[in-house]
């Protein structure tokens, strides 16, 4: 197959969305693939003629990129595009995607995984891996995720959603319960997300969240340990449990090699893990999602769990969640990649 691995772009998590697509450029080649990988956003800015040949070329921009310990400034990278052009789709980057097979999302965070590319390729008629864009949408809405979870009495940590009038208000001087977390409403890698034990905090907290959105949700704090579950074709992967040297899984501690500790399949009752993927596959159903994703979940000391979110473009990072899962259900990186993509054709059957 021709396959365009879409990745970089302009969300917070573009260093993360690089090294993903990398990766999973570099696993549909050793499956014969023909590969090209595009900045979403930069695209390919040479001269071409026929987009067919590029995938003989095998064009790559992703090659020496790392993570670095902060989100990177989306301002910079918008100084770089050279037509300065306020379209989110480079030069040639359609033309490419419409001469390939298939379209792997290798991106988060964003216009990436909130449904906006999902709904443009889908009326350009061009295929792409994972979820459509109704289930992308509401998945990356951490507010209107949570609705859902209520709807479908999916377990999940109570709290209340700001709007960014209310810090200019007051209206969120109304919050007074503590420890609290404060996270954006559609951020991804814990970009923003705080854990707060006073008032103090809990303001200051709020005012950066607001920073990068304007829309904040706050959730009482559960204390406990933590598990992703991914899903591959609607059927749960074996349980991970992450446990990072301190604090808890924010930016650093996901993408740092040697923050977190992180075992799969998890060790956990027979009884409890079989009722966390079973809430996992109905937070997939719920949310009408398509090919792959993981939800996240707490487990408090009383036994009882609570689901935080669903992830519909997960990392594929070497250190990544999902990946790890597949390999403990016997599935190898390389064959995961090619699964993701049977799976996301079945939408066009």
């Amino acid at each position: 197959m021709d396959i365009v691995v879409l990745s970089g772009g302009l969300s917070s998590e573009r260093d993360v969305a690089i090294i993903s697509g990398s990766k999973i450029a570099n696993a549909l080649r050793e499956k014969g693939h023909r590969v090209v990988v595009l900045d979403v956003f930069m695209g390919y800015e040479k001269e071409l003629e026929n987009p067919k040949d590029i995938f003989e070329i095998g064009y790559d921009f992703t090659a020496n990129n790392v993570i670095g310990e902060k989100a990177p400034t989306l301002a910079e990278i918008k100084a770089k595009r050279k037509d300065k052009s306020d379209c989110f789709f480079g030069e040639n980057v359609i033309e490419i995607c419409k001469a390939a097979d298939i379209c792997f999302l290798g991106l988060h965070g964003g216009e990436g995984e909130n449904g906006q590319i999902q709904a443009s390729l889908d009326l350009l008629g061009i295929k792409y891996t994972g979820s459509n864009y109704l289930g992308a949408a509401v998945a990356m809405d951490k507010g209107i995720t949570k609705g859902v979870f209520i709807s479908n009495n999916i377990p999940t940590p109570q709290g209340s959603l700001f709007k960014k009038e209310d810090l200019e208000n007051g209206n969120i001087e109304k919050w007074n319960s503590f420890p609290c977390v404060v996270k954006p409403c559609s951020g991804g890698s814990s970009v923003g997300v705080h854990i707060v034990e006073s008032k103090e905090e809990f303001l200051a907290s709020m005012e950066d969240a607001f920073s990068w959105e304007s829309s904040v949700l706050v959730e009482q704090y559960i204390k406990g340990r933590e598990f992703s579950v991914g899903i591959l074709g609607k059927k749960a992967l074996p349980i991970i449990e992450i446990i990072p040297n301190e604090g808890f899984y924010d930016y650093i501690n996901k993408y740092q090699a040697g923050k977190t500790l992180e075992i799969c399949p998890a060790e956990l009752d027979e009884d409890i893990a079989k009722k966390m993927q079973r809430e996992a596959e109905r937070v997939f159903e719920a949310l009408h999602l398509d090919a792959y994703a993981r939800a996240d979940f707490l487990l408090d000391e009383n036994g009882d769990f609570y689901c935080l979110e669903a992830n519909t473009l997960p990392g594929m990072t070497p250190m990544s969640l999902l990946p790890q899962e597949a390999r403990a259900d016997g599935i190898e990186y390389n064959d995961l990649c090619e699964k993701i993509i049977e799976y996301s054709l079945q939408k066009y059957r």
